[in-house]
């Protein structure tokens, strides 16, 4: 809308200008305690299985209850990884690694919503330990046939596509998937430890068999599943990070000094700019850096240096950046899905920051001084672009703020509830009217973050541009550690 102004217009530019601010001063200071919340209950619309009288997103229903069915063991629970209905193992344990890790780091600023970080991963954990137990020998790590769940439009509980079961085994390895399934495990067990002993003992003790499996039989799972996870989930970076990353947290989880001589053997020095489902390098030299921080211990030295290092790729003012961000603020790595990379990114800035605090360390990038504030600042900065502070004032946060994106891709939420439409809505039924519609999705998915903006901070709200509209788990597991973390340290 273009306003024409003549004469007296200083008045009303004033009065509009200073209504605009008003508007920034309040999106500057979001509710980060209402968005924790809703991050957290946005797991609860992508579960899989029979869902608990407990269940808030309530258009949700039962499914994919004979999962596992075709391999005769029982497969049922989990996550859909995004806007499909397929359990892809290899996301789903990083997403759950992410939740433990935030909920170890950040849990004295969770409040009550702590108690719902550990059910989101319970919901996981319990499935992982199906998959990594039901079948000696054999770690089960996908349900659902990915290319043809693809070509239908259907909702969860009317799904009727194959339910293939995909595994590894000593014949056809998977260190990455197992890699980072232990990870998840032996994360989750300490997130267990003092309110379900015996339940965090059985995570710990599967994730330790786990690992043996992903050292003993190096392989990566795409080379032995093809088609069934790439070009999905396909294991680009290779194996060795998630070999690192799974060590790490065992070490963590431990203290076992096998763990340690065993990641100092991988010789795992890749320098990166990127930390996701795929490439975990950068997350294990924080995690690992722990200690030469906090402990100051000197044997982790070398992780601490590559952690700084790769702040630096990060840091936009810093000599050594290799980070694009767009004229609004957001970090930008990758076309399909930034904010994957920016919500991931983000954890990591606001870890190591804290560690930085507490001992009152400080590191430089060439000449450029970097302090614990100087992490956190940037991690603000995403955290908030996400929640509304950016050019288009839209909350990339379903369900979030007075804007946010109406259209998402994802099956469930863009097709009438099982309540409103009983009768199936069959592979193809989904496409006409519903996928192609430009109304708004009819049930609301509270709490997903989607793929986010272009990088010109533009975004279409548009439901078959799955790149910008598509959530997925491992997006919003990754922000639910920085919201807590700005939760407990501000006024909101």
């Amino acid at each position: 809308m273009r306003i024409m102004i003549k004469g007296a217009s200083f008045c009303l530019l004033f009065f509009l200008s200073s209504f605009v601010i008003g508007l920034d001063t309040v999106q500057a200071n979001p509710n980060y305690r209402d968005a924790l919340a809703k991050s957290l209950l946005f797991f609860q619309g992508q579960r899989s299985g029979r869902l608990p009288k407990t269940q808030q997103i309530t258009w949700r229903s039962n499914s994919g209850l004979s999962d596992g069915l075709l391999a005769h063991v029982n497969l049922i629970g989990g996550y859909y990884d995004a806007g499909d209905n397929v359990k892809f193992n290899f996301p789903m344990a990083f997403t759950t690694t992410m939740l433990s890790w935030g909920a170890l780091e950040y849990g004295k600023k969770m409040g009550p919503q702590l108690q719902e970080a550990r059910a989101a991963i319970r919901w996981a954990t319990d499935y992982f330990l199906k998959c990594a137990t039901v079948t000696p020998g054999k770690l089960y790590v996908g349900v659902g046939d990915p290319n043809v769940d693809h070509k239908c439009w259907e909702r969860p509980e009317d799904m009727n596509t194959v339910r293939s079961v995909y595994s590894v085994s000593p014949s056809n390895p998977g260190s990455d998937v197992a890699g980072e399934t232990a990870a998840a495990l032996a994360a989750a067990s300490m997130v267990f430890r003092k309110v379900d002993p015996k339940y965090s003992r059985l995570l710990l003790k599967t994730a330790k068999n786990v690992m043996q499996f992903a050292m003993q039989y190096r392989g990566a799972y795409s080379d032995s599943l093809g088609s069934a996870v790439c070009p999905f989930y396909c294991s680009y970076s290779g194996y060795k990070d998630e070999l690192l990353w799974g060590a790490a947290w065992l070490l963590r989880a431990t203290n076992d000094v096998s763990y340690f001589n065993f990641l100092k053997s991988l010789g795992a020095d890749d320098g990166t700019d990127i930390f996701s489902w795929d490439n975990k390098y950068a997350g294990a030299r924080v995690l690992l850096s722990r200690r030469a921080l906090l402990n100051n211990d000197k044997n982790f030295d070398s992780f601490k240096q590559q952690a700084e290092d790769f702040m630096c790729r990060i840091l936009p003012n810093s000599p050594y950046t290799s980070t694009q961000y767009t004229q609004g603020g957001l970090m930008y790595k990758l076309p399909e899905s930034n904010l994957q990379y920016v919500t991931s990114i983000t954890f990591l800035l606001t870890t190591y920051s804290k560690y930085m605090s507490a001992t009152k360390h400080t590191f430089n990038c060439g000449s450029l001084l970097v302090t614990s504030s100087s992490l956190r600042n940037l991690a603000k900065k995403q955290v908030d672009y996400i929640l509304g502070v950016n050019p288009l004032k839209m909350s990339y946060m379903v369900g979030y703020g007075a804007y946010f994106p109406k259209r998402i891709h994802h099956r469930g939420s863009s097709l009438p509830s099982l309540a409103s439409h009983p009768q199936a809505i069959g592979c193809d039924g989904g496409f006409q009217p519903f996928f192609y519609s430009s109304n708004p999705n009819p049930n609301t998915l509270t709490g997903a973050i989607v793929g986010g903006p272009n990088q010109n901070d533009g975004f279409p709200d548009d439901r078959t541009d799955y790149s910008h509209s598509e959530p997925a788990t491992y997006i919003n597991a990754a922000i639910v550690g920085p919201l807590a973390y700005f939760s407990g340290s501000s006024t909101t």
